[in-house]
């Protein structure tokens, strides 16, 4: 008997030391594409039990926390930008994040998940926005995939009040359509695969996405890479708790710690 209880504690002692009780890591916890989240696939709330936000500070050393930019900031000209509030309240600022220019390209480094528009970048009746964005290397920043996508129907930009709607792909062949009013909103749940939207062959190779966010009459949709993804009656997105109206800001959107270039941001009337 006493043998037994001895081979017991031993077993016990080496399931402790290789961390087999072991509670999983912040961040890591159940959810779509992203991990669970209150904005932009992976800016809210979530992570392993007990571990509380999985939004860190800076320099966060959290399996899914934002990472603050090393010389981060906005570095053109014209041009404006508002984290997430659950990252605010994180304690990070815009300055976590990066948008320099790249010859006629952008550069986006997060960071904090952040919305960037240019001061006088406004569309209104119906209009299609879109942008192209490319990962140099998947998932250089991150854990699992991240997206990045257009918004439009920007108003009360840079207060608490901000409201936009965007759509956004993620490198693993899934997209999100989500808002704020100024509430964090989702239109098609935790987002969902589509054959349109492209797949990185591994992680550290280049993946591209077209993104387009489109109005025409009484319907919104999203098309990536030529193909429409998801469309909405304007009746279901213009609405107390999402959006004031279609009209507005429009401009590009980043979930935390992507490293994306952004060209061909462009509106045209429909």
């Amino acid at each position: 008997m006493r043998l037994k209880s001895s081979f017991v504690v031993a077993m016990f002692v080496i399931a402790t030391s290789i961390g087999v009780f072991a509670q999983p890591p912040a961040g890591m916890g159940p959810g779509g594409p992203g991990g669970a989240s209150g904005g932009m696939g992976g800016s809210g709330r979530g992570g392993g039990r007990g571990r509380g936000p999985m939004i860190g500070g800076p320099g966060s050393p959290t399996t899914d926390g934002s990472r603050a930019v090393t010389d981060g900031g906005i570095k053109i000209a014209g041009w404006m930008g508002q984290i997430d509030a659950s990252e605010a309240k994180a304690g990070m600022t815009i300055n976590d994040a990066k948008l320099t220019q790249e010859g006629a390209s952008m550069h986006v480094t997060t960071g904090p998940a952040t919305t960037y528009w240019k001061n006088d970048a406004k569309a209104s009746g119906n209009f299609t926005v879109k942008a192209t964005f490319t990962e140099p290397k998947y998932m250089n920043l991150n854990t699992h995939p991240h997206p990045y996508g257009v918004f439009i129907g920007g108003n009360d930009m840079g207060t608490e009040n901000q409201t936009a709607f965007y759509c956004a792909a993620y490198g693993n062949g899934t997209f999100i359509v989500r808002g704020f009013g100024p509430a964090a909103f989702q239109m098609n749940g935790r987002g969902g695969p589509n054959d349109a939207v492209h797949k990185a062959a591994a992680v550290g190779e280049p993946v591209t996405q077209e993104v387009a966010l489109s109005v025409k009459g009484d319907k919104v949709s999203c098309s990536i890479n030529g193909t429409e993804v998801a469309s909405y009656d304007k009746a279901a997105v213009v609405m107390d708790g999402k959006l004031k109206s279609t009209d507005g800001f429009y401009g590009v959107r980043f979930s935390h710690n992507t490293d994306v270039i952004v060209s061909g941001l462009t509106v045209t009337k429909n």
